[in-house]
């Protein structure tokens, strides 16, 4: 009798394209010239993207599109934010610490992210950051390769 083993990675399809921008525009505004530019509808999300670090937990706010028509659910997220660590024995305001959190550590220059679920093969993402270059403040926009990254697990939400 044959044995067959099934592999966790069968199942794990990346059916999505994640792009990384470089931008100093504030996230509402980035979210109102992505729908300008590319005909999207992002929207803010009341349900953060949580991670949980020894520090605590940080919060990442992002903003959401379901285009039902072509079964596309976009997603812009910020890809860095920062939490105030402070010691509960002490009360002084300079003893608080910041501390930086990536979503991406692995690109730590990314301002945003935008992640575009449930694509197909006939997909361009070229076009899509031709389109997002084209916004004023939009210092760069690049695809990320997602079957290196070692904090790939980040990205579900």
């Amino acid at each position: 009798m044959a044995i067959h083993k099934i592999q966790i990675n069968d199942f794990i399809s990346d059916d999505y394209e994640l792009i990384a921008l470089h931008s100093s525009l504030e996230d509402y505004k980035l979210a109102y010239c992505l729908n300008k530019e590319l005909g999207l509808q992002l929207q803010k999300n009341d349900n953060y993207v949580e991670i949980a670090i020894p520090e605590g937990k940080s919060s990442f706010e992002n903003f959401a599109f379901d285009d039902e028509k072509n079964d596309v659910i976009w997603t812009l997220i910020e890809n860095k934010t920062t939490i105030i660590n402070s010691d509960k024995r002490t009360s002084s305001l300079f003893e608080q610490v910041d501390i930086t959190v990536f979503l991406l550590p692995e690109y730590k220059k990314a301002d945003y992210l935008i992640k575009i679920e449930n694509i197909d093969y006939g997909f361009d993402t070229d076009e899509i950051i031709e389109k997002i270059l084209k916004i004023k403040n939009v210092t760069t926009a690049y695809s990320v390769d997602t079957t290196n990254l070692k904090s790939k697990n980040n990205l579900i939400f």
